[in-house]
């Protein structure tokens, strides 16, 4: 059987790249779901300031990242000095992808 994936919100709080709209909806249904989450302000800051929560969720099993570009997420996390495994990893981006895709996509299909 295996593990579910923890979820990581990322609120793109300093960069601003993702649409407030969309950002907002996926937190506001992850709030409703009642699913457990972790969401943090910016992950570029604290990738910025080698937060060793990276470290953590890096090394803590599956995990969905809702945040931007995969790409940028994955080198985000590597200068921290906490890559993210191979496997076991998928990020959501939601510069490009509706709130609607995203939230099914964490959520497992959810509503």
């Amino acid at each position: 059987m295996s593990e579910t994936p923890r979820i990581v919100y990322c609120n793109c709080t300093y960069a601003k790249v993702v649409p407030p709209e969309v950002k907002g909806e996926v937190l506001r249904r992850l709030c409703a779901s009642g699913a457990e989450f972790e969401a943090v302000a910016d992950l570029c800051d604290l990738s910025a300031r080698n937060d060793p929560a990276l470290k953590r969720l890096a090394g803590g099993g599956p995990v969905k990242i809702a945040a931007c570009f995969p790409r940028a997420v994955k080198w985000l996390f590597h200068a921290a000095q906490a890559p993210l495994p191979k496997e076991g990893v998928e990020i959501l981006n939601m510069r490009e992808r509706s709130a609607d895709d995203v939230s099914r996509a964490l959520l497992g299909g959810a509503p």
